[in-house]
This record gives C-alpha cells, structure tokens and sequence, in this order.
C-alpha cells in the first residue's frame, strides 16, 4: 500500500485522513498537491494542530470534497 494514502475504513465519516501524523481528523483541510510518478497528483490535507506545529497554510482556490 502506498504510504501517502488514506487505508481504507480508517476514518470516521466527516473526516478526512491528515497525512502529516497520519490519522484522521475531522479538521483536516488540503494545504498542497505532490506529483506522482504515474497517475494525478496526490492531495495532501493537515489537521489544526498539526498546520499549527509546522506552520502549513490551507491552500487557497481548492474546492473541499
């Protein structure tokens, strides 16, 4: 299973997987895109404490899913 990815069945409903302490989080918002080798880029979403601690913003012009 690829690291970055959510594991299925992880997250309550409502939440979103954060994948900087890789876990869920019902505040979790996107802060950036990474490209991938093969396939579209990979969204990556923090939590509030953890934009907190390593000071990430929310992107701005990303429509939340």
């Amino acid at each position: 299973m690829d690291s970055d990815t959510r594991p299925s069945g992880a997250a309550e409903a409502g939440s979103r997987w954060c994948h900087w302490h890789k876990g869920p989080s019902s505040t979790a918002t996107y802060v950036r895109s990474v490209e991938r080798q093969s396939g579209p880029p990979l969204a990556l979403y923090a939590c509030d404490p953890c934009r907190d601690q390593r000071d990430l913003s929310p992107a701005i012009g990303r429509v939340e899913v």
